[in-house]
């Protein structure tokens, strides 16, 4: 008989609290990425104390695995990142950050925690289902190359191979007790970009004597922006922004040279390549025919995500079941990037948004800033519906 959704209800409320409990410790005790030693080490603790068998990989990551007791042979993987940010969170919280400039602002702490609280549930109802969980603590989300790319080189989707993999992440805008799903392509690849145009400084009284390097600058930035304007096929969502520039002179001093820092996100990896081939070609050029030159690196980062139809619409009913369709919405694309990006280019993948917002709490910061924060009872909606959602897709 298949495990009741009154069941796996009644359980997410009894570990509630301790999810709460893990949450904020998580939460006090932040690490940045590939740093994450102490919380690899409060995960195995907790999964030792549950008699859940697990490995290291990818050094600080830890992968575990549930074998329910009844036959089959299927497997499903449930991920959750663990690493935190440089920002130093806002101060007046009894469950603020211990570590000075480093924040859990992106809700990984809430990821963790919850995949814990899932490992509990379904623990305790391994006699009842069929099937093998395999549980993936990912490490290094935030930084390049990212941690998924360094655990799938490591074998995680090996041994067992699962036939899907599953992973939720915290969003403020929608309130907490909600979900989203979205099937298709969901979140954008993401590049980086760092430019140095390089030209000849000099009196800004005198701007003839000199290689203008600012000035090129701004000839280029607008110039890059028709790769998207009109070589972009406006059904690929493409985004290309500089978030620095450094050109350090002053009122009358023309610089040497200016940097920038920027980033290229789109959905299609074919128009990514030539995307960039179209960037750095323009860009040099531009810099040269002006008597300067350009340095153009692209350091390549995540794919785009891709929910696999399938996995992700049985997913979505389930929540369906589990939630009331009144609480499961449909979300839009999404130019931010994950590396939860790279398991959806090995396998069916199902990426969906935790609600965590309360705006009658005034929980409603957006991750990556400093007063980010989440409705706690969100954690109750988290661990119930990944563990309905896993039984639920290990027993069709």
């Amino acid at each position: 008989m298949p495990i009741s959704k009154q069941k796996i209800q009644e359980l997410a409320q009894s570990y509630f609290q301790d999810t709460v409990n893990n949450r904020r410790f998580l939460h006090q005790n932040p690490e940045l990425s590939f740093e994450e030693y102490n919380t690899s080490a409060f995960i195995k603790q907790v999964l030792t104390d549950l008699g859940v068998p697990f490995e290291s990989m990818a050094n600080t990551g830890v992968v575990a695995l549930i074998k329910g007791e009844l036959p089959s042979d299927k497997v499903l993987a449930l991920r959750a990142d663990m690493d935190a940010l440089p920002i130093t969170e806002v101060e007046g919280r009894s469950y603020g950050s211990k570590n000075i400039g480093v924040m859990h602002a992106c809700g990984h702490d809430v990821h963790t925690s919850s995949l814990l609280g899932v490992a509990k549930i379904l623990n305790e109802l391994k006699a009842e289902f069929g099937g093998t969980l395999k549980l993936i603590f990912q490490p290094g989300e935030e930084r390049l190359p990212g941690g998924a790319s360094l655990m799938i080189k490591d074998g995680v989707l090996q041994n067992p191979e699962p036939q899907g993999i599953v992973g939720q992440h915290v969003m403020p805008f929608i309130e907490s007790g909600k979900v989203g799903f979205r099937s298709g392509k969901y979140m954008a690849s993401c590049d980086e970009l760092f430019m140095t145009i390089r030209g000849k400084g000099g009196h800004g009284a005198m701007p003839h004597q000199n290689i203008d390097p600012i000035a090129i600058t701004a000839q280029i930035i607008s110039a890059l922006q028709q790769v998207v304007s009109r070589n972009a096929d406006p059904r690929t969502p493409t985004v290309l922004s500089w978030g620095k520039i450094i050109g350090n002179g002053a009122t009358n001093v023309i610089p040497e040279e200016v940097n920038l820092e920027g980033t290229f996100r789109t959905f299609d990896e074919n128009w990514r390549e030539d995307a960039h081939a179209r960037m750095h070609k323009m860009a040099v050029g531009i810099a040269e025919s002006m008597g300067a030159t350009c340095d153009f690196e692209i350091r390549k980062g995540y794919p785009f995500l891709i929910n696999e139809a399938k996995i992700t619409e049985a997913a979505r009913s389930y929540a369906v079941e589990y939630l009331g369709g009144d609480n499961v919405l449909e979300l839009d694309l999404w130019p931010a990037a994950e590396d939860f990006a790279y398991y959806s280019q090995e396998t069916n993948a199902c990426f969906y948004r935790l609600g965590t917002g309360n705006q009658a709490k005034g929980i409603s910061s957006a991750v990556h800033t400093n007063t980010f924060d989440i409705d706690e009872t969100a954690l109750q909606t988290s661990i119930g519906l990944m563990s309905y959602i896993a039984v639920r897709y290990l027993g069709e």
